[in-house]
């Protein structure tokens, strides 16, 4: 990279620096923003990635992995060993971008982002030299959310294709999913999936607590509140031992009425 790059999208940025990196690509102090895009290309990413280290702030991280689709995507990068994180408080005056060739830094001004490049040999030896020091003090951030391959194999096998078919539609439906008010949560979207689908709520808790999204307990309690809001509704199943089990349905005309691509949109409404 041996000239700037000026563009109106830190994407396109990151999707040249991936596309003329080397084996390599060590990002420093990267904004929310950033890591947020840089999750997003690399998953869509046509060629062989370089493999990303990324040293970030764990407040940064932990708020952009908040995004059950940007975390589960990372999650899925990290499986292929594209990429790794670790967390530093140790700021740098801009984001970097470190390859073997080149050092850019990432400015933003109104509505246009630059990566300004040196690949001067001797600063761009020190600096990454410097900053692999700090890449191996730093330790690994520890992100939990399991990956989207996973959970749509796992689905799939585990409920059904049409469950993980009306999930995949959910999610592409969904600029987030936080359940912060923007976007639902990924137990939510879990179990309007089943009761779309008519499953059992033991079947759909059990998956999620051994895909790793949430606990059993997690999904019982939701599945309680979006009862008690008219999302869902629940009949017993009997079974030959024990309690009768409960299979989920959805609650409201508007949801039942609804494909798997406004499923989200219609719930959003009724919850808000």
């Amino acid at each position: 990279m041996n000239s700037n790059l000026l563009e109106t999208q830190i994407e396109d940025i990151l999707r040249a620096v991936l596309s003329d990196a080397d084996e390599e690509l060590l990002i420093v102090d990267p904004s929310a923003e950033a890591v947020d895009e840089l999750i997003g290309v690399a998953t869509t990413f046509d060629g062989d990635l370089p493999t990303i280290r990324m040293i970030a702030e764990e407040s940064v991280l932990k708020g952009v992995m908040s995004d059950f689709i940007v975390a589960s995507n990372a999650a899925d990068l990290i499986d292929a060993g594209a990429l790794s994180m670790r967390t530093s408080e140790e700021a740098a005056d801009n984001a970097l971008l470190i390859t073997h060739d080149a050092v850019m830094a990432l400015v933003a001004a109104g509505d246009r982002v630059a990566a300004l490049s040196t690949d001067d040999g001797e600063f761009v030896e020190s600096a990454f030299e410097t900053y692999q020091d700090l890449w191996e003090e730093s330790p690994d951030f520890k992100l939990r959310t399991p990956p989207i391959s996973r959970v749509r194999d796992t689905l799939k096998a585990d409920i059904s294709d049409q469950a993980e078919a009306d999930f995949d539609s959910v999610l592409a439906s969904l600029e987030t999913a936080r359940g912060d008010g923007d976007g639902l949560d990924e137990v939510t979207i879990s179990l309007l999936v089943a009761a779309k689908n008519d499953v059992l709520l033991y079947d759909i808790s059990k998956w999620g607590e051994d895909v790793g999204i949430a606990s059993k307990a997690t999904f019982s309690r939701t599945k309680t509140r979006l009862e008690d809001m008219g999302l869902i509704d629940t009949e017993k199943v009997p079974i030959d031992v024990g309690r009768p089990r409960l299979r989920l349905k959805l609650g409201d005309d508007r949801l039942r009425q609804a494909d798997a691509d406004q499923l989200a949109g219609v719930a959003q409404s009724l919850l808000n």
